[in-house]
C-alpha cells in the first residue's frame, strides 16, 4: 500500500500538496483534503466556513484534486485524497482522477461536523452502512484504490462488523481514528484481516506508534502535528524499528502480537 508505514492525515482546508511536500522525507503517504464534492456538501462546507472552520472550496473540486495530485506525481510518497459527498457521481469522478495519479481515494465517514452530517455525509455514513458501502463500490468501480476514514465511539455503530462489510465491498484500506478507544483497533484488524489498516489518534512517539502496531495496525497516521518534522521523525523511527524487529512483515498476519 505504501512504505514507510507512516501517513499524515487530512486536516480540512490545510492538507494540500505543499503541506505534504514539506515533510515528504519522513512519510510514506499523505492524505490530502478533505474536500466537499457535491452541492450538498459544498453548501455544508460554506456554512462551516461561516463559523470560522477552514475548508477547501475551489470552483471545481475535481480539477483541484487533479492539480494537487499532479504536484505530487514525482514525490517519493503515495498520495491519497479524502473526499466528502452525499451522492455517488462525484465520487466516481474523484476516484477516476485519483486512479490516474496512482493515489488513494479516501471516503470520509469521519467528519462529525453537524452541517456535514445533516446532508448525509461524514460520520452519518457510519450509521448507514448500505450507503457507505455504495460509495466504496462506486470508487472501486472507477479504478481507484479505496480507503475509508472511520472513527470509534459512534453510538449504535458496531465498527468491526462495519469494517468487515467495507472490506468485502472493496475497501483496500481502513483508516481508523481510535478516539479514546484504542483497543478497538485490534477488533477491526481481526474483523477485516485483508484490509490495510491505518491507525490514527494521538500518534506522537515510539510508545503510541507501537501500541497501535501491537493492536494489529499495518501503519499509523499523524494528524495535528503533521507539519512537525520532529514528531514525524520520532514516529518514523518507531515504525521502522517495529517492522525491522518483526522481519519486515508485509501484513499484520505475519506479525506476532507479542513482538
Amino acid at each position: 500500500m505504501f512504505e514507510p508505514r507512516l501517513a499524515i492525515a487530512s486536516l480540512s482546508g490545510e492538507s494540500d500538496a505543499e503541506w505534504a511536500t514539506q515533510v515528504a522525507p519522513h512519510i510514506g503517504c499523505a492524505f490530502l483534503g478533505g474536500i466537499a464534492l457535491d452541492s450538498a456538501t459544498r453548501d455544508a462546507a460554506r456554512e462551516m466556513v461561516d463559523r470560522d472552520r477552514t475548508e477547501f472550496l475551489p470552483d471545481d473540486p475535481i480539477d483541484f484534486i487533479d492539480e494537487q495530485l499532479a504536484a505530487l506525481d514525482d514525490a517519493d510518497m503515495r498520495a491519497g485524497f479524502n473526499v466528502r459527498s452525499a451522492t455517488l457521481e462525484p465520487i466516481a469522478k474523484a476516484a477516476e482522477t485519483c486512479a490516474n495519479h496512482d493515489a488513494l481515494l479516501e471516503i470520509n465517514a469521519h467528519c462529525r461536523q453537524e452541517e456535514m452530517c445533516a446532508v448525509g455525509a461524514g460520520q452519518s455514513l457510519l450509521c448507514d452502512g448500505d450507503r457507505l458501502c455504495e460509495q466504496v463500490t462506486t470508487a472501486a468501480g472507477a479504478g481507484a484504490d479505496v480507503s475509508v476514514k472511520i472513527r470509534t465511539e459512534v453510538e449504535g455503530v458496531d465498527l468491526p462488523s462495519l469494517a468487515r462489510r467495507l472490506a468485502d465491498t472493496g475497501a483496500d484500506a481502513l483508516h481508523v481514528d481510535a478516539m479514546d478507544s484504542e483497543p478497538v483497533v485490534r477488533e477491526v484488524a481481526e474483523a477485516a484481516p485483508d484490509a490495510f489498516l491505518v491507525a490514527n489518534n494521538g500518534v506522537r512517539d515510539r510508545a503510541t506508534a507501537h501500541e497501535y502496531l501491537e493492536y494489529g495496525a499495518d501503519a499509523v497516521s499523524v494528524g495535528r502535528p503533521s507539519d512537525n518534522p520532529t514528531v514525524l521523525r520520532r514516529v518514523r523511527e518507531a515504525v521502522d524499528e517495529w517492522f525491522a524487529a518483526t522481519g519486515g512483515a508485509e501484513s499484520r498476519s505475519e506479525v506476532s502480537p507479542d513482538a
